[in-house]
């Protein structure tokens, strides 16, 4: 049966009217601290998409001529060799300049180049890398001689392209898993150059998009035309070729069909006919990694 009284002043019913009386003094309170919070974090979500946008801008930016690698490439580099040694003297201020703008460009505008922007970023940034490398560890007479073991530095990761690809790259990575499986094109090994004589030589220009067909061509004829490099014995018929054609042989063979196909397209009149006559041998020079430079 329900009570008909109108007050209750029991011990418990004082304690459950002063929570009550708490709750209602505490929820003003509550809301306006609700409320604050939403604020800051409106605000904060607002300057992250204003930096988010800053950041994009800055990327708009980048040169695709790639101006600033080839005023440093015609001042240093002659007829393919480097001069590392007055390259040092003069400073690497310019360099390092030139490294930190490929090293801010972000994903979502690399994204929107074209496949030969992105060929030549990679391209350009491997040589320019290269020599910076070289130049930290000038005098050298050869690249392998950097690191503990032999060819090891070309493993190790020290281009910081983390806004980019999101960690440090290595020489490697640029070369195997960018410019040669991502982007698949066999010619990057007449452009790309490791610091040594047996590389092709270093063009005294970057490489730039809208000419990039053209100079991959002429570095493709100019590296295979070249007899320290690649040779024709026409007694023996037998190409005596650059040992880079032993090491990515599934390149040029996936590009034109076998080495030799690759080879002829490149290759003078006489040595084209005679691969295509057929019957031709194939040996492998021994590859000078001597710097390239002075």
């Amino acid at each position: 049966m329900r009570s008909n009284a109108t007050t209750d002043d029991t011990p418990g019913a004082l304690v459950r009217g002063s929570r009550s009386r708490e709750r209602r003094r505490t929820l003003p309170l509550l809301v306006l601290v609700v409320a604050a919070l939403a604020g800051v974090a409106l605000r904060a979500g607002l300057a992250r998409a204003g930096a988010g946008e800053g950041a994009a801008d800055s990327c708009t930016t980048f040169d695709q001529e790639h101006a600033a690698w080839t005023h440093l490439l015609g001042k240093h580099v002659r007829d393919g060799v480097v001069d590392y040694t007055g390259w040092k003297r003069a400073g690497e201020g310019d360099l390092d300049a030139y490294l930190g703008s490929l090293q801010s460009v972000c994903l979502g505008h690399y994204d929107s180049w074209t496949r030969a922007q992105k060929l030549a970023f990679w391209i350009n940034g491997y040589n320019a890398y290269t020599v910076r490398l070289v130049l930290r560890h000038h005098p050298l007479r050869s690249i392998r001689d950097v690191g503990q073991q032999p060819g090891a530095l070309f493993g190790e990761g020290f281009i910081p392209m983390e806004k980019l690809r999101g960690r440090t790259l290595s020489l490697n990575d640029i070369e195997h898993e960018i410019l040669r499986k991502e982007l698949r094109e066999p010619r990057i090994h007449f452009a790309i150059v490791c610091a040594s004589k047996g590389c092709p030589a270093l063009r005294p220009e970057a490489y730039r998009a809208g000419t990039l067909d053209r100079q991959l061509e002429d570095a493709a004829r100019g590296f295979l035309r070249d007899g320290t490099r690649n040779r024709f014995d026409g007694a023996a018929r037998t190409l005596r070729l650059s040992s880079i054609f032993d090491w990515f042989r599934d390149d040029f063979a996936g590009a034109a069909g076998s080495v030799q196909a690759f080879v002829a397209r490149y290759a003078d009149e006489p040595t084209a006919r005679a691969i295509g006559a057929g019957g031709v041998r194939v040996e492998f020079l021994d590859y000078d990694w001597s710097l390239n430079g002075r």
